[in-house]
């Protein structure tokens, strides 16, 4: 299990292993959720994540069709996003987690869109758009 919380501490929670890897996404919109050059997302299946508290804490925010970004109501940290065309997938926020974590970055999507002022990660496989599912 590795263990994860929001920045107040509000919203706990753990994940079961084995996680597939960090997802990096340089999009405008996850740029903009995040308020950082990048999202760095884990792909976990619902029933892998089991939440201590805070579950009423959580806030959505349908960023477009299909598609909710959770946050903590209290410190506003990003927790994950969902889509309904991935039904029991949850993209949880990376620097949630406590360190160490067992895995590292392993794709880059939305290389096309990355800030000007930002270097893109060697060795990680890149797509200029989204990465193929």
């Amino acid at each position: 299990m590795v263990m994860g919380s929001c920045l107040c501490g509000g919203i706990s929670f753990e994940v079961e292993e084995p996680l597939v890897g960090i997802e990096i996404c340089y999009c405008t919109q996850c740029r903009k959720a995040q308020g950082t050059p990048l999202a760095a997302n884990i792909p976990v299946r619902s029933e892998q994540l089991h939440w201590h508290k805070g579950q009423a804490l959580m806030k959505a925010y349908e960023s477009s069709p299909g598609k909710r970004r959770f946050f903590c109501s209290c410190c506003g940290s990003p927790l994950f996003s969902e889509r309904d065309s991935l039904p029991g997938v949850m993209r949880l926020r990376a620097g949630l987690l406590d360190e160490p974590i067992p895995v590292r970055a392993i794709s880059q999507a939305y290389v096309a869109d990355r800030c000007s002022w930002w270097e893109i990660q060697e060795g990680v496989l890149g797509y200029p758009g989204s990465k193929p599912r």
